[in-house]
């Protein structure tokens, strides 16, 4: 995969500056949801592995649940989300911060053993270039772990066939209903899947009762039992908010040289694992290292 054939890239949408992490996740209204996705990772992703590609891992709230992984890159677009992160799971050699755009992903082809994708797709306008990027980076037999917002949802139906909602659910085409907030049908994204070089292993549904009535009057340990339950449902019906992907990257994959780790995102030359700022010799542009992050964004917020 080239991603030097993108000049120009889709927006991305920045959490760069928001309390995402404390408003959306730590006050507890999001708790049943955490649970059951931290039961489909459980799931899917479980075997161990030498090194995973967090994206999109925002401050962190999904690391601790790769335990049995040697090393994990955190990659947010987010400086703001890294240095969260930091702050939660500290410096070691286990973990890396990177701050860079998942269209032009700055690591050497074949990298990585492992990736997943927790609630960004739904972030991407063009999730094609996405994935196909994801797959240039991953070793051949890799496993791909994505999660995706459905647009074939039972509320979305419901809403539609009462008149509330104007797009259809039931077609493969994705929604923008929010800006840079997509949902996507399962069959299209399994499509995607496909075209971009993955093999689809196993699928789950999940977050049955993300309405709050549920939450508010089961108890919940119980609510999180009955999801987990229910999840395999997803084998052959996708009627979920969340949809999880078990994939393994198919085809062939490069081997990286050694010492081999980034890949400059401006013209492609490779890059050493450093830990300290470096100028590409193939461009001359200076990729910043500061306070445990690196930087590789093109054009990063101030």
């Amino acid at each position: 995969m080239d991603q030097n054939k993108h000049p120009t890239t889709p927006p991305v949408c920045s959490y760069e500056g928001s309390d995402y992490q404390d408003s959306f996740w730590e006050t507890g209204t999001r708790r049943y949801e955490d649970a059951v996705e931290a039961v489909a990772l459980q799931r899917l992703l479980n075997q161990p592995g030498k090194l995973m590609l967090e994206l999109g891992a925002g401050a962190g709230r999904n690391t601790p649940r790769y335990a049995d992984w040697q090393r994990v890159v955190l990659l947010d677009y987010s400086r703001s989300q890294l240095v969260q992160a930091r702050e939660r799971l500290g410096d070691s050699q286990r973990y890396v911060y990177v701050a860079a755009d998942i269209y032009k992903l700055p690591f050497v082809a074949g990298l990585f053993d492992g990736a997943t994708m927790i609630r960004t797709l739904h972030h991407m306008a063009d999730p094609k270039l996405a994935l196909e990027n994801v797959r240039g980076v991953l070793a051949e037999n890799a496993v791909f772990i994505l999660e995706f917002a459905n647009k074939r949802n039972l509320k979305a139906i419901a809403r539609w066939l009462t008149g509330k909602q104007k797009w259809n659910p039931f077609d493969h085409e994705q929604v923008e209903f929010v800006e840079l907030n997509f949902i996507f049908h399962p069959k299209e994204i399994r499509r995607l899947l496909k075209k971009s070089g993955f093999t689809l292993q196993k699928q789950l549904a999940v977050s049955f009762f993300r309405a709050n009535w549920f939450k508010n009057h089961i108890p919940h340990d119980r609510l999180v039992a009955i999801d987990s339950a229910l999840q395999s449902t997803g084998a052959w019906a996708q009627f979920t908010p969340s949809v999880f992907s078990r994939t393994i990257a198919s085809g062939n994959s490069p081997m990286p040289a050694e010492n081999d780790f980034f890949r400059c995102p401006i013209c492609g030359h490779p890059l050493p694992e450093a830990c300290s700022s470096q100028i590409c010799p193939g461009c001359g542009h200076t990729w910043e290292y500061r306070d445990g992050i690196y930087e590789f964004r093109i054009q990063p917020e101030s």
